[in-house]
């Protein structure tokens, strides 16, 4: 899916700095794309981003960026750039993530996954892109006073890869006043720019219950304690935990997605044991809380209704992403200077899904915004088999991380 990326007119609020990088990123649209299509084609896992690793370390020293380490969290890079001035002492961090997802690709095009079951279904390849767009520029350029971290974050996929990096000494070894970081988003056209402050994605908990009763014959379940029958009565009484406990204007999930129990093959057979697996999605550590407390009542009152036991394993994967106030407001407002206030969105809704750029936002200012590609209306949906990341942005999004830097960390001001 590559769309063609609206054309950009000038306007009030559109900065004449900020149409110069977005036209000289354009420029190099075409060895962009080239890059993106090399990671596509490549997919790697979290914590497996070896190849992803080195392209990006060897294009960050083609770029002349002034220092590169590697192994940041296992498998993470981080580049520095220093500004023409570094008196104010200023810094800022860039992030992009550069996992893949196991799962297989149906697109027909020529640099489609070439390893089977794995795929960049989500984008990665494109973000990782756009910052490395945005280092070749902010290396060249160098038009602002401080020092610039490009964070290439492994893992984001399920692996709390941000928290690696943290663990790692990320903000003691490269300091960030602020962190920026955007994620492509189909349900908006391209073009578009959405951030809001506060919460902006949600919480994700994995939920995983245990029944054990006592197995035996279907033809006598007189004789058995059925955890089948109490997995189900389980599954109905968890919808009411959100709807009966969890004020109508706070938001949660709860959803169980998986069940195990027995065999299909034996039709007569009540199994001893059944699992249920699912997930817990909300803002607010207190509505988390809540959820967690009204969880553990009801599976083990029900469990002991019927004469079973019941374990459930309640972790708390990944926290909500809370953009900071000031941070997402001055992020709109570079935002505006690119596409212009009509294509920015300030007050986006905010998605269940998660994100672990959560982690790096509990310990340091900044946020997280969403860089419209379209193609949603097409079946083009994140995690989607046909996914594709829309080549048509990727000089925007680098247009965005530039402007970020620059304009926190501007030339003749001191912080």
């Amino acid at each position: 899916m590559n769309a063609v990326e609206p054309t950009v007119t000038a306007s009030a609020g559109r900065s004449p700095g900020g149409q110069a990088a977005l036209a000289e990123l354009r420029g190099w649209h075409g060895e962009l794309t080239a890059i993106r299509h090399a990671l596509h084609a490549n997919p790697e896992l979290g914590f497996e981003e070896y190849f992803t690793a080195e392209l990006v370390a060897r294009q960050l020293a083609r770029y002349g960026v002034d220092e590169i380490h590697r192994g940041i969290g296992r498998t993470g890079v981080v580049g520095v750039i220093r500004g023409r001035q570094t008196r104010s002492s200023r810094t800022i961090g860039l992030r992009a993530d550069m996992d893949a997802l196991p799962m297989h690709e149906d697109n027909d095009v020529p640099h489609r996954s070439r390893k089977a079951g794995t795929m960049h279904g989500c984008g990665h390849d494109g973000h990782v892109t756009m910052l490395l767009g945005a280092a070749r520029y902010l290396s060249a350029r160098r038009d602002f006073d401080g020092t610039v971290h490009l964070v290439f974050q492994p893992g984001e996929e399920g692996c709390a890869g941000a928290q690696a990096m943290i663990d790692d000494g990320l903000f003691e070894r490269f300091p960030c006043d602020t962190i920026y970081a955007m994620h492509n988003w189909p349900a908006l056209p391209a073009g578009t720019i959405a951030v809001r402050p506060g919460p902006i994605m949600a919480a994700a908990d994995r939920v995983t219950i245990t029944i054990t009763g006592r197995g035996g014959h279907g033809a006598h379940p007189y004789l058995t304690v059925d955890p089948v029958l109490v997995a189900a009565h389980v599954i109905t009484a968890v919808q009411s935990i959100v709807s009966r406990n969890v004020s109508p204007i706070d938001s949660a999930v709860v959803s169980l997605c998986a069940m195990q129990a027995g065999h299909p093959g034996a039709m007569s057979v009540i199994p001893r044991e059944a699992k249920l697996v699912g997930t817990v999605r909300s803002f607010r550590p207190e509505t988390q809380d809540l959820v967690e407390r009204r969880l553990r009542a009801l599976v083990e009152s029900i469990a002991t209704g019927f004469g079973a036991k019941a374990e459930l394993l309640y972790e708390r994967i990944y926290p909500a992403t809370v953009n900071s106030h000031r941070e997402a407001l001055f992020g709109a407002r570079v935002a505006d200077e690119l596409v212009g206030a009509e294509h920015v969105v300030r007050d986006l809704e905010p998605s269940m899904g998660a994100e672990d750029f959560s982690f790096m936002l509990r310990v340091r200012p900044g946020a997280y915004f969403r860089i419209g590609q379209g193609g949603a209306d097409a079946g083009c949906q994140l995690h989607g088999a046909g996914y594709d990341f829309n080549d048509a942005i990727l000089p925007l999004g680098a247009a965005l991380f530039v402007r970020l830097a620059e304009q926190s960390m501007p030339l003749g001001t001191m912080a």
